[in-house]
Parts: structure tokens; sequence; C-alpha cells
């Protein structure tokens, strides 16, 4: 019997740093099956709340309920869907579909062998029967059951993912069905579901974002090369931007604009802290961001920072920085208007400016 807590996910975070002037399991079946006329009566109560800038936002096509994709093939999501904006590799051999109307929704596709491993979704209006983003945790809670161990056996493989106190309120876990297991995010500050995560076992092992216990073997960690991880870094700081957005839209702030140069000064320092092993606002040389900023000749009114290192991917990260104070001050404040994100590894920085002197 062997226990370990995650492949690298001692999860960090780091307190966003500002300057001023310087700068109950169920089956799939009973899932899909659960849409009733009460999912009907809350459609039309949405649809009565739509203002007139909404109706200017495009709406992403999801074809039907999230929680029956995992499984099924790239044909036939492809036959369901739009096409997808873009698609994003990751790190553990599937790659992100991603969809988005880059507003209010926001949905990532894991496709490995032809065949939908995972998903990730966000954002309003989409079909996650029989719960919904936005929902109470205690209603959701109601709904799934959460506890604090989850267990897995394959053969005579046996897994048993153990559930902490904090990962309880802010990532629950419920296995669906033998083989599916669903991640609910919470959005702490508001007791509220702020995002969903389908995966299948074999995914779940790979990102290994709880204590397991297990007996048998474990995936094998990524192996790849500076190629590979260039492409995941560069697809995992626009989910980043995406999410951000997203985010920022749920709570009534303005978008924020991509802002390349900055995104290179994020970029370097995520690259700093994983190849000289430390993890702080501040570099080895004493330079913070003012400094940062300054050596790229980049001048702005106002500057902020975010963070973190170690979560499995974007969702991820993005995820903890909105259940972190500081981090959530950063994500969520009117004082910036544009944003750089650079990842390098599992070490994830933003920086939040706002506008150009």
């Amino acid at each position: 019997m062997r226990i370990i807590r995650s492949l690298f996910f001692l999860t960090l975070l780091a307190v966003a740093l500002f300057y001023f002037f310087d700068q109950t399991e169920t089956s799939p079946e009973e899932v899909v099956q659960h849409v009733t006329s009460i999912v009907k009566e809350k459609q039309h109560v949405l649809e009565s709340k739509i203002t007139p800038e909404e109706e200017d936002i495009p709406a992403i096509s999801i074809g039907a309920n999230i929680f029956q994709w995992i499984g099924q093939t790239s044909e036939e999501l492809e036959g369901s869907f739009d096409e997808p904006v873009r698609i994003d590799k990751s790190a553990y051999d599937y790659e992100w579909w991603v969809y988005t109307n880059s507003t209010n929704q926001y949905v990532q596709f894991g496709i490995e062998d032809n065949v939908v491993k995972t998903i990730f979704a966000t954002g309003e209006e989409i079909d996650t029967e029989p719960i919904f983003i936005g929902q109470p945790y205690e209603e959701v809670n109601q709904e799934f059951g959460f506890t604090d161990e989850v267990s897995y056996n394959n053969g005579i493989s046996s897994y048993t993912f153990r559930i902490s106190e904090e990962d309880m309120q802010v990532r629950p876990l419920v296995k669906l069905n033998d083989s599916t297991f669903i991640q609910f995010y919470f959005d702490t500050f508001t007791g509220k579901l702020s995002s969903v995560r389908v995966l299948t076992a074999e995914t779940l092992l790979k990102h290994r974002p709880y204590e397991i216990e297990y007996r048998g073997k474990l995936p094998d960690e990524p192996n790849l090369t500076e190629d590979e991880w260039a492409e995941i870094e560069k697809g995992m700081e626009q989910q980043i931007y995406d999410i951000t957005n997203i985010i920022r839209h749920r709570h009534g702030k303005d978008k924020l604009d991509w802002e390349e140069s900055v995104s290179n000064v994020a970029f370097l320092h995520s690259k700093d802290m994983e190849e000289n092993n430390y993890f702080s606002h501040y570099s080895l040389n004493g330079d913070g961001l003012k400094e940062r900023l300054e050596a790229e000749d980049v001048f702005y009114m106002t500057a902020g920072e975010n963070i973190a290192a170690q979560y499995p991917d974007a969702p991820g990260a993005m995820e903890g920085w909105l259940n972190s104070e500081g981090h959530r001050e950063a994500l969520l404040s009117d004082d910036y208007s544009h944003i750089g994100v650079g990842v390098y590894r599992l070490y994830y920085t933003q920086n939040f400016l706002g506008k150009p002197l």
C-alpha cells in the first residue's frame, strides 16, 4: 500500500503583488435524463433577464448536456458543435478543443485517440444538468453527496482519493460511474459553483490533484520535449486569458486586453522560478514586478501580479487564484485594462496593468 500526495501538486499560490504609480453516485444516463420542465422554467427566467447589450453576445453551440460527451468520438463532437476556436496541446496525452464566445461561455474538450477523455466548462447557459454553474454549494452537495474518500478499482489495482477538508470546500470529487469522475470547482467567496471538470479515471490519475492511496501502478509522469512544452505553455497562457475574462464578466467587470510585451515579462518570471527552484514575487536578485517591467521598457500607472505553481493545468490555476483573497482582488480589479500571462512548465504568472502612460 502506497500513499502519495500528488504528481506535482503540492499546490502553491502567492498573494497578489501590487504597484501603484510605479507601474450520491449517478449514472450518465440518469444525468442526461434529468432535463425536466424545471430546466425549461430556468431557461425562460434567464431569457427574460437578457439585456439589450447581452443580446449582442454570440452564443457557442454546446450541442447537449456536457456529461454525455465523455467517451464519445471526436467525429461525433464535430457533428454536434461548431468548429473549436483553437486546439491546444496538453501535458497529458490529450489535446484541448477549446470553445468560447470570449465573453460568458467557455468549454474545453480533452481529446485523446479521437475520444473525449475530459471536459472543463465554465460560464453561463451551459447544460450541466442536474446542476448549473452558479448553483449554491449546499444544493450541489445535496444532489451528489460529497465525501472525503472516493475509490476506483481497475482489475487488481485499487485507488482511493483522499479529499482534504479544504478540497471538500473548493473542489470536491464525485464518481459518476465506474470509470468517470466530476470535479466541482466552487467560489468559496460566494459559495457557488464556478466550473466543472469531467474526466476519466485514467486522466484523473495523470493529474493527481488529491492525495492517493493505491495498490498497483500509476500512469507515468509526462516526458515531453522542449518544443512540446513550448506548445503546451502557449496554450495554457491563452486559456488563462480566456478564463480570466469569463470570470470578470461573471462579476460585471470589463474585459482585459492582451499585452504581448507584458506576457513576455510574465513568462520570464515563471521560467526563472522553475529553473532556479524558488517561488516568489521577487527574483533571486531582489527585482520585483516594477523592475521586471522597466527592464522591458513597459510603463503603466498601476500593475499587479499573481503567481501559482504545480497546478495540473490552466483551469486548475485559475480556480486556485479565484479562491485566494489577494489573487481574487487582482482578477476582479477595476484598476486594470491589460493583462500578460506567462507559463513555463507548471509555473504560472499573470501581470495586470492599468492604462498605458
